[in-house]
């Protein structure tokens, strides 16, 4: 079940780690849907190239963070947690995309198009949906060989993120070059915790550490070289650690605290962050009321963000609640009455 308050046991860095990282995945849908309707592009466009080389790697590497609690559970309980459940939220929300979308693709191909589209969608994730097709993939190979040396299964995803691996299918192509990401966070969970101990007590040398990240993360990033091999794993993995240190200095400002309910629900908004965002687009393309490209994708950004909140804010307690919610008849064990861990 997705909830919505924090638990004692969330920590707090990844709640903003999360919130700052779903923010910047809507934000660069945002701009490049609304770039490419106008045919121009914005000054949102550079944020959005700036943050290509760690965006997707800290969110895989936060998920990745706290595996360690789960992955002695018994097969059954450890795969109703970490596939039933996304496996659910994918199915239900690849339906209302297909719902939606299915007059345009019908117009265009006609409906025996949208029923093969459909079916392909469980074989080839569909649109925004691929993180959560990914991760009980990540989290079924993580448990299966737990016995394996760390090391060489690292060394092993490290060599798929940098051979580039180019199938045109999305679940080999993306687990390829996200799942060393994921391990990261998996096995290097203390060395992480260790990091934001050290930002909290020195944030002065943090802030440098972080300014001169972003130069170097900028400057390669602007140039076209942050995608090359080698360096594209390396800017991931630096990203990765400057954002968990953002996320440990966000703690300490109140100011920051709606980073962090995006965090603690960055699910909900990723699951439902397309119909507000889409309708917004498709509102002010039309209108033509605001002629900059940059305030067109700052405002649908924010109506993303915003919308799929009070999309679940508004089902919560009625019978529509099973958009974010889970319900008991599709489980495989029995639901925990504890609280939440951040990584589920």
């Amino acid at each position: 079940m997705i909830r919505s308050a924090a638990p004692p046991e969330r920590v707090a860095f990844a709640d903003y780690a999360k919130g700052f990282c779903i923010i910047m995945v809507v934000m660069m849908h945002s701009t490049l849907g609304v770039e490419d309707a106008v045919g121009r592009e914005g000054f949102m466009h550079a944020l959005v190239a700036f943050a290509k080389p760690f965006r997707m790697p800290d969110f895989f590497l936060i998920s990745g963070l706290f595996v360690s609690r789960v992955i002695d559970r018994d097969w059954r309980t450890f795969l109703d947690r970490k596939v039933v459940h996304f496996a659910y939220f994918y199915v239900l929300w690849v339906t209302i995309q297909f719902f939606v979308k299915a007059p345009y693709f019908a117009a265009s191909n006609g409906w025996a198009y949208v029923g093969e589209q459909y079916a392909l969608a469980f074989i080839e994730p569909f649109g925004t949906l691929w993180f959560i097709y990914l991760l009980p993939i990540f989290f079924v190979v993580t448990k299966a060989t737990r016995r394996v040396p760390p090391v060489l299964i690292w060394l092993a995803a490290a060599a798929l993120q940098i051979a580039q691996i180019d199938t045109g299918w999305t679940a080999i192509d993306e687990f390829a070059a996200r799942f060393v990401y994921f391990y990261t966070g998996y096995v290097l969970a203390p060395q992480v915790f260790a990091l934001t101990a050290v930002v909290e007590a020195r944030p002065r040398w943090a802030v440098a550490g972080l300014a001169l990240w972003a130069t170097v993360n900028g400057a390669l990033a602007f140039f076209g070289l942050a995608g090359m091999p080698v360096v594209s794993l390396a800017l991931g993995l630096v990203g990765a650690a400057a954002v968990v240190s953002l996320s440990a200095l966000m703690v300490k400002a109140d100011a920051f605290r709606p980073v962090r309910y995006c965090g603690q629900n960055s699910i909900v908004i990723y699951l439902a962050f397309f119909l507000p965002m889409a309708a917004t687009r498709t509102l002010l393309v039309k209108a033509g009321v605001i002629p900059d490209v940059g305030v067109m994708a700052l405002l649908i950004t924010a109506a993303g963000v915003l919308g799929a909140l009070a999309i679940w804010w508004c089902v919560r307690g009625t019978r529509a609640n099973f958009l974010f919610e889970r319900p008991d008849l599709v489980r495989i064990a029995p639901r925990r009455r504890a609280a939440m861990a951040p990584a589920e």
